[in-house]
């Protein structure tokens, strides 16, 4: 099977199933009769665009996060569920989220593409926002804030 055939099926999967472990994505795959490896999946992953976020029956399950030529509505409605508090220190923005939804939410500022933001780094209900200075901090956490209302 080639890679865009094995992606489809791997979006297919993900959209239809909650899976939370790449093990689990294989298994998957396998018993569709498709052999993967691991670092394969984990491409595809990147590739996709694929983020960990709260599951409903698992803890956690692989979701696909629209890029900035997706539903920027989804994004944003995300965003403002998902986020608890902004606070800026320094030249950084700390953003609290509920559990697990970190990675969408850092996903939602990387697709803002705000030039003052020089990335974001998510883990679990934390999203760290470096920013080229100070001023540019505060302002970028103000344009993070107005994503609330």
């Amino acid at each position: 099977m080639d890679k865009s055939k094995r992606q489809q099926q791997l979006l297919e999967i993900v959209t239809k199933i909650e899976v939370n472990t790449q093990e689990e994505l294989i298994k998957i795959l396998e018993a569709q009769g498709l052999k993967v490896t691991q670092a394969t999946i984990s491409r595809d992953i990147k590739e996709l665009g694929l983020i960990k976020t709260s599951g409903k029956s698992k803890k956690y399950r692989y979701a696909r996060v629209f890029d900035k030529h997706g539903d920027t509505n989804k994004l944003l409605e995300l965003f403002k569920v998902a986020v608890v508090t902004i606070t800026c220190a320094q030249n950084l923005i700390v953003v609290k989220t509920l559990t697990g939804n970190a990675s969408a939410v850092a996903a939602t500022i990387d697709s803002q593409e705000i030039p003052e933001i020089l990335g974001t780094l998510a883990g679990d209900d934390t999203v760290l926002v470096v920013t080229i200075d100070n001023n540019a901090a505060n302002q970028v956490a103000a344009n993070l804030h107005a994503l609330l209302v």
